[in-house]
């Protein structure tokens, strides 16, 4: 009888163990599917105050970016996603200039030159390039990871949000984008890079 109960029991663990590996990857393949998909804000909220800097040091907000949509992205140079996609950004900003800011708020707590270094050896011509070494940005919108991309709509709401790289300039962000486009335009405190 105790050696029935024993292999009753080692299977009944077993069991369980391949039931939480097969609920765990099924759970990691549903978070997968969303990496590069916009996720909408439903209902859209509007964008935390919080702050950081440009790259001059000089003091910045999200609130800076009312008037015009915008996607503000947040990277860091370590983040090899991240990297995949600061092209297409800067394509991106580059064809919508004047419809539309995209904001990239570094996350390093690097230097302002050596995010600069690192800007200019990439060739990113077009980017509004800001510093947030605290991650206050991140932590505002509970960012689990990076790259993550907030689109913000001309009104200052956040409408919703792209975790993991994009091909933003592609057909698919386009689409994404458009309606916000039409949505109103203004103009935006210029930053430096």
């Amino acid at each position: 009888m105790a050696g029935g109960l024993a292999s009753f029991a080692t299977v009944a663990v077993a069991l369980l163990f391949a039931l939480l590996v097969v609920s765990t990857g099924a759970a990691a393949a549903a978070d997968d599917s969303t990496l590069g998909e916009f996720i909408p804000a439903t209902p859209p909220q509007p964008a935390p105050q919080v702050g950081f800097t440009d790259v001059d040091g000089k003091p910045a907000s999200l609130a800076d970016f009312k008037g015009t949509p915008a996607v503000v992205n947040l990277w860091a140079t370590w983040c090899q996603p991240c990297l995949k996609e600061m092209p297409s950004l800067d394509r991106l900003q580059s064809q919508l200039a004047g419809k539309l800011t995209v904001a990239a708020i570094s996350q390093d707590r690097a230097k302002a030159g050596r995010v600069g270094e690192f800007v200019a050896a990439m060739g990113l011509r077009k980017l509004k390039i800001y510093l947030d070494p605290t991650a206050a940005v991140a932590h505002a919108f509970h960012v689990p990871g990076l790259p993550t991309s907030i689109i913000i709509d001309a009104g200052g709401q956040v409408v919703g949000r792209v975790e993991g790289s994009a091909e933003w300039d592609g057909p698919k962000m386009r689409a994404v984008l458009e309606p916000f486009l039409k949505s109103g335009s203004g103009t935006l405190k210029a930053a430096g890079r």
